[in-house]
């Protein structure tokens, strides 16, 4: 053997040992990628490093899977995501481009309900690795979160879910702030939150599922769902949901044998005879603020008390329904984001009145078939409170009444454009991470706006993730105010325009106010000493007589009457020392297009 021909053997055997790992490797038969969950016989849940560790080696066998950190947790844990894509396309726009919808899903915001978790590796794994369920990938994409609260998965044991039936052991419902990730969706207070905000609006996914673990009633359905279809969201996204979404999820979760139901509440609490309700959700929660980002969004709730198979099974069965129909109908469903996103933004969205607040109606029920359990109400021996045992063995069907008729609680009809001034910094980050244009003023200049002025304001006697919240009434009248160089402009005309009505409108719920945003609005700054008021009081009510029947008006309340404070304060409130900043919303209400059309804003 020639030198030469024995060196171009040893280069083909350099190249062959160094060129990149090719599919042809790896062995892709199901014993080889069996996750954690099946190895254990199905009642254990991969750890944070398992999960991750798993993950990636999908990411390394497939070209169509690639593993990211889509940001950090409160502790630096990396938050991590899997993009399946049968063309190894990673963005949005390229996905989009080659025709297909995306699937956005995520696990274990709640990390103690880890049934997503498991379902969606085990459907990752049956599309890529053995490619039994490859065809759920000719058409859509799927975008997938494994674990979105870290650090509360790593808070991992066997005591942490006292109403659920497996795994052995799991994570914890908060985050390392002990914030419930699912009530931060509008205030962004985490920075999960304000990680997965910049994660959604990137990609803008066709339909997104949220993966959690039920409480509550023992009932036969190992699956609820929830879906908003209550004027939370565009009319014509509704109408898919009702009739095309939940038709299919009803039906061939039948065929599998795994009938599904409305997530429901009672309307008392722990009665389950006194009937069903179903209501609007809102914002703060995942499936709420997809319906205002104008696109469908469903909560999956595997039932705690089935057994863990069960209730990951039920979630498989879903996903893979969810991507069964996006390839069936993800061109019509992005046709119909699209024109949600146009509405939105067009002028014609403000000629009626928006729905920021809704509350379900008591007045009216529907009788439904259930499929329950025997049960028996029961005294405590301990509490003294009502309990109810139920009997799985013994199935029941119950007629029960559902209390489904969502009322729009406060509506407003929209601004032109919100002013919110420059040195509310904190608002106006929040508005840009939620995905709103804001442009600055280029000069001060003094307007006609709707401004709101509140009253009776109080606040919850305890926190609420983090925050006490407010109450209160409101006024609102027309006046011209002076904004300063640098305020905050928000155009209605962008496709948030309902996220930004959720934010700013004070009676909406979850609104920035109602989180406590503006507090400092409420805080009196400036006083009058006693002596001074002895001298001003006789002075304002001489020249005042409707100041004299307002005051005594006041002094039949005997709290008011008994508080020398309380009443000199009044008349400070009534007087020209006034502050006439107090109370008053520093966000105002632009309602002429023309003069915001006149606008100049900073380069």
């Amino acid at each position: 053997m020639t030198a030469r021909i024995c060196l171009f053997i040893i280069s083909l055997l350099v190249l062959s040992c160094s060129r990149p790992k090719q599919e042809s490797d790896t062995d892709f038969s199901l014993e080889k990628w069996l996750t954690h969950y099946e190895l254990s016989g199905y009642v254990e849940t991969p750890t944070y490093s398992e999960t991750i560790e798993y993950s990636k080696r999908l990411a390394e066998a497939s070209p169509w899977v690639s593993y990211q950190s889509f940001g950090h947790s409160g502790l630096g844990k990396d938050l991590p995501l899997l993009i399946v894509d049968k063309n190894g396309n990673t963005n949005p726009v390229a996905i989009r481009q080659s025709g297909k919808a995306i699937f956005f899903v995520q696990a274990c915001i709640h990390a103690g309900e880890s049934d997503g978790k498991d379902a969606g590796l085990m459907l990752i794994r049956d599309m890529v690795i053995t490619r039994q369920k490859e065809n759920l990938l000719d058409n859509a994409s799927f975008v997938f979160i494994p674990i979105f609260n870290v650090d509360g998965h790593d808070r991992f044991g066997p005591n942490n879910r006292p109403n659920q039936n497996g795994p052995v052991e799991m994570g914890w419902r908060t985050n390392a702030s002990n914030l419930n990730l699912n009530r931060d969706y509008l205030k962004a207070d985490s920075p999960e939150m304000r990680a997965w905000l910049e994660l959604y609006l990137h990609f803008l996914p066709d339909l997104f599922a949220d993966c959690h673990t039920t409480d509550g009633a023992d009932y036969q359905y190992p699956m609820t769902y929830s879906i908003e279809t209550y004027g939370n969201i565009d009319t014509a996204l509704a109408r898919w949901q009702s009739e095309t979404l939940e038709p299919y999820l009803i039906r061939e979760m039948a065929n599998d044998s795994m009938p599904i139901f409305p997530y429901v509440s009672f309307r008392e609490w722990y009665n389950p005879r006194s009937g069903l309700v179903k209501s609007a959700a809102s914002p703060m929660y995942s499936q709420g603020y997809a319906a205002r980002q104008n696109r469908p969004g469903i909560l999956l709730e595997s039932h705690s008390l089935k057994d863990y198979r069960t209730r990951v099974d039920a979630h498989y069965k879903m996903l893979e329904h969810m991507l069964e129909l996006l390839n069936q109908r993800g061109d019509e469903l992005a046709i119909l984001n699209l024109a949600a996103d146009a509405r939105t933004s067009s002028s014609d969205f403000r000629n009626d009145p928006l729905a920021v607040s809704f509350q379900t109606s008591f007045s009216d029920s529907t009788m439904v078939d259930f499929l329950g359990f025997e049960m028996q109400q029961r005294v405590s021996d301990y509490s003294g409170s009502t309990w109810y045992e139920y009997f799985p063995d013994k199935p029941q069907t119950f007629a029960m009444p559902m209390f489904d008729k969502v009322e729009v609680k406060h509506s407003v009809f929209l601004p032109e454009a919100y002013l919110l001034p420059p040195q509310w910094t904190q608002a106006v980050e929040l508005l840009q991470t939620h995905g709103l244009a804001c442009s600055g003023l280029a000069q001060a200049i003094e307007i006609e706006v709707e401004s709101y002025y509140f009253s009776d304001v109080s606040w919850s006697a305890r926190p609420f993730e983090g925050r006490f919240q407010l109450s209160f009434k409101q006024e609102s009248q027309k006046e011209r105010v002076l904004f300063p160089q640098g305020t905050w402009v928000i155009d209605m005309n962008q496709r948030g325009a309902r996220v930004a009505a959720s934010l700013l409108e004070p009676l909406a719920t979850g609104s920035l106010l109602e989180w406590g945003f503006f507090n400092p609005i409420f805080e009196q700054k400036e006083y009058a000493e006693f002596y001074v008021l002895e001298k001003l009081i006789p002075e304002m009510l001489k020249n005042d007589p409707a100041l004299n029947a307002d005051f005594e008006s006041m002094m039949t309340d005997s709290a008011f009457r008994s508080s020398p404070r309380t009443i000199n304060n009044w008349f400070l409130s009534k007087s020209k020392y006034c502050d006439v900043m107090k109370d008053k919303y520093p966000v105002g209400r632009l309602m002429s297009r023309d003069v915001l059309n006149g606008l100049k804003y900073l380069q």
